[in-house]
């Protein structure tokens, strides 16, 4: 299983939103680049970063930023997978140019699944596909809205774009520790291929214990890494 360390920035500081809510942002740094030399410095291979900024925008807004996250994991052997307002193929181009492992899609899965699949083709293994879910339905425009996807519908759709994994997010649980949804993140796993990432709600490693016990393949992890619960070098070990 893979631990993937999260990093969500919000006007160029490190913060972390309680359900996707801007009006609960907690700051944590105001030095994300150190915070991603870090993570990989302690063994994480890939870092996953949303631009929160851009996710309420529509369109990426931190641009140089996430350059400089991304030479700075690069710099240690690790790499970022960016989303966040990621909402047509130029801002899709603009992040792989800058450098970025994979780029995450949200919305634009929901409302351009055709342009979705080329973008999967044209880019084999860095396209992943954000499904955010509210009561099984797909939440988009940064989690303000639901649509009439439902999520398994969607990680269905992009084993059929062959994109590289599907980023399974319990919206009701991001941010609140509340340990996340391993039930459901199996279940959207089964009859899959490509990888079923969790994210929301790990507080502790035992929730990542029964994340791997679940045959989970990747769990981001953000807050609690915040917060001091368990280092990335004890995730790690867990897995």
């Amino acid at each position: 299983m893979r631990i993937i360390p999260a990093i969500d920035l919000m006007g160029g500081k490190v913060v972390r939103l309680e359900q996707g809510e801007a009006s609960r942002a907690i700051e944590y740094s105001d030095r994300p680049v150190r915070l991603v030399t870090q993570y990989a410095r302690a063994g994480a291979e890939r870092i996953h970063v949303v631009d929160l900024d851009g996710a309420f925008a529509g369109r990426p807004q931190q641009l140089e930023l996430v350059r400089a996250l991304s030479d700075a994991a690069l710099a240690h052997g690790a790499t970022v997978q960016v989303g966040g307002g990621v909402r047509d193929a130029d801002a899709v181009q603009s992040l792989l140019s800058a450098g970025v492992g994979a780029v995450v899609i949200g919305t634009l899965a929901v409302r351009d699944p055709e342009g979705v699949a080329a973008l999967c083709e044209a880019n084999p293994e860095q396209i992943i596909v954000a499904a955010d879910g509210r009561d099984g339905v797909v939440a988009v425009e940064g989690w303000t809205e639901s649509s009439a996807l439902r999520v398994r519908e969607l990680a269905e759709s992009a084993q059929q774009w062959r994109a590289a994994a599907v980023l399974y997010t319990d919206v009701a649980r991001d941010g609140m520790q509340a340990g996340p949804a391993v039930e459901a993140t199996a279940a959207l796993q089964q009859g899959l291929t490509i990888p079923v990432l969790a994210s929301g709600g790990v507080g502790r490693l035992e929730d990542l214990d029964a994340c791997a016990a679940a045959g989970i393949r990747g769990v981001i992890v953000g807050r609690a890494l915040y917060e001091g619960a368990f280092t990335v070098e004890e995730a790690l070990a867990r897995c």
